[in-house]
């Protein structure tokens, strides 16, 4: 069923930067881009539903559901959108953080050139922290084969086309696995414990999103989060820059940002964390975007 869902244009806006970072990887499972438009299957009142996106000429967003054999109605296009708006963080006023940027020496080069990049979410915290612990102390190619064999054995799917449409396994569904299922997929025996883990903690109502964000600012949040096993710093603001939409996050110990700093300020040698504080300071509350668009100059 076509039926177009039109976000309109927001300031500081590019979707084609968007895709630029979607596309890092041709090894993800859980979206396609084809002729500049992203085919997702996502979550909506209980339920799923396929969508594609793309970006018009005058900078709006168009929204379709090809799957769909009936119209929408208002509440479902309503939630479509609302959830393609935080998925890209279009709600967010970007022109303080690009003018903030067009003065400082470390980000004046990534924000010329990526301008209108958003921080591209990830909804769910369950999908958000297991990416965290996947990605740990291995490249980010393997992270995205140990993603793929994950979301394939347990996640949900939909076909379209001639092709599956993946969705992230839901905690309840990796609570009761064994350790040894997801050792047989190479992961190691203490990221096996620690997706578990969480997985059990969430199923239980220990832990969500809605419960992290009713802590009082982002620094509660993130020793929160920090206190469960197998989530240190460095997960955490992965997760609060990602899913929680929390703007002075700052992964200060990430090997990529200490390699796109060293490829910024042109050195044969890293920053030490301790310059990366001095460095980091005009940033105030923007070190999320900071980190984000300093990334991107690594691919």
């Amino acid at each position: 069923m076509t039926l177009n869902i039109i976000i309109p244009p927001r300031a500081a806006f590019d979707f084609g930067h968007i895709l630029g970072y979607l596309e890092r990887s041709g090894n993800e499972c859980l979206y396609r881009i084809e002729n500049h438009t992203i085919t997702k299957l996502i979550p909506l009142l209980n339920d799923r539903v396929l969508i594609q996106a793309a970006s018009q000429p005058d900078g709006s967003l168009v929204i379709q559901c090809p799957a769909l054999k009936e119209p929408p109605d208002a509440a479902y296009s309503n939630a479509i959108a609302a959830y393609v708006r935080n998925w890209f963080d279009m709600d967010r006023d970007l022109r303080p953080f690009l003018a903030m940027a067009a003065q400082d020496a470390v980000l004046a080069g990534a924000a010329r050139r990526f301008a209108g990049l958003r921080i591209v979410g990830i909804d769910d915290l369950f999908e958000a922290l297991c990416w965290g612990i996947m990605g740990q102390q291995i490249n980010l190619a393997f992270a995205y084969t140990l993603k793929r064999r994950f979301v394939e054995r347990y996640g949900a799917y939909a076909e379209w086309n001639g092709e599956r449409y993946w969705a992230f396994p839901a905690p309840r569904d990796i609570a009761s696995i064994g350790h040894a299922e997801l050792r047989d997929m190479q992961f190691t025996g203490r990221k096996a414990e620690y997706v578990i883990g969480v997985a059990q903690l969430m199923a239980e109502g220990g832990l969500s999103r809605e419960r992290l964000l009713a802590l009082e600012d982002w620094a509660a949040i993130e020793q929160a989060l920090i206190r469960i096993r197998g989530i240190g710093p460095w997960t955490a603001n992965y997760v609060l820059m990602r899913c929680l939409r929390m703007p002075a996050a700052f992964p200060i110990d990430d090997v990529g940002l200490h390699n796109a700093l060293k490829h910024a300020l042109g050195r044969d040698a890293k920053p030490t964390v301790a310059e990366i504080k001095s460095l980091s300071e005009p940033w105030g509350d923007w070190k999320a975007y900071a980190t984000f668009y300093l990334w991107r100059l690594l691919y």
